[in-house]
């Protein structure tokens, strides 16, 4: 079993040519070269070149690179994407995405630009329709052309657009969040959780970090490198977690265990499934071994 880890996920202003530079060094499994909220509008071009410069001079690593380019319906958007097409990028993060023939658009522009098949997308899910429309978006990566390879909520522009309040525990976003999760699920994709904007407030932050563990999200977008380290720590194995995992794996390796499709461990019912679990944990915490020795 094979797994990339997304784990940390940290959004750059690509302007900021130092804030560039210290990301190729930083602890995180991806960088998101941003475009879009932390660009002012006279900044735009200028933003899009430093991208594309940054993308194209390589040295990030292990590290993920993505682009966020403009909304669909900015100004920005068709440089934006033609830029990010041509320099290749791991992925290209579009904001705002809400119906499953938006994706299917992108993946056919990126196909007629003829970028690079490594070039995936990706899609952020901020508004209420898509909400409604995410299992139709997520059946999109059925089709190798739409690139589609993951979810990214954005939980501000979701609290905007609906009117809930952003409230510690998130309970008014719950089912929604709940809902992204599901649909990546039953299609094979990936699912990143939201940032969380009080970048001092270290332990809201973790706990924000278990709760999306918990759900089911396989990692967090960041605005601040201090959030990296509980990032990871959360969303990696931890040694218990592990132990239990290989435990549960030698079990059903047992001759006497070989054709059972359930068994009993230290007065536990233990089903064959919890063994898959326990490979896709185990494979987890040895990619992510891997990274830090990086």
């Amino acid at each position: 079993m094979t797994i990339r880890p997304r784990r940390s996920m940290l959004f750059m202003p690509a302007s900021n040519a130092r804030a560039v530079e210290k990301a190729r060094t930083l602890p995180i499994d991806g960088v998101i070269l941003d475009l879009e909220d932390s660009i002012a509008p006279d900044g735009k071009d200028a933003a899009r070149d430093a991208a594309v410069a940054a993308v194209k001079a390589g040295g990030f690593g292990h590290r993920e690179v993505f682009m966020r380019v403009n909304g669909i319906d900015t100004p920005w958007h068709v440089d934006d994407i033609t830029a990010a097409a041509h320099a290749g990028p791991d992925g290209i993060v579009v904001p705002k995405v809400s119906t499953p023939q938006q994706i299917e658009a992108l993946g056919r522009r990126l196909f007629d630009m003829h970028a690079d098949q490594r070039t995936r997308l990706w899609v952020m899910i901020e508004t209420p329709l898509a909400i409604f429309n995410v299992a139709a978006m997520a059946s999109q990566a059925r089709d190798s052309e739409s690139r589609l390879a993951g979810f990214i909520l954005g939980t501000n522009d979701l609290a905007k657009e609906t009117r809930v309040r952003i409230v510690p525990g998130r309970w008014p976003m719950m089912s929604w969040m709940m809902r992204c999760v599901a649909a990546a699920r039953g299609y094979g994709i990936d699912v990143i959780d939201s940032v969380y904007n009080d970048f001092a407030d270290a332990e809201g932050f973790a706990a924000e970090c278990a709760q999306g563990r918990d759900m089911g999200f396989d990692g967090k977008t960041l605005i601040h490198p201090n959030q990296i380290a509980a990032c990871n720590a959360a969303f990696s194995p931890d040694a218990a977690e592990l132990a239990e995992a290989r435990r549960i794996i030698a079990a059903f390796e047992l001759p006497e265990n070989a054709g059972k499709g359930v068994i009993t461990l230290d007065g536990k019912m233990v089903e064959r499934l919890h063994a898959e679990m326990a490979r896709r944990t185990v494979a987890m915490a040895t990619a992510t071994a891997a990274l830090s020795g990086a």
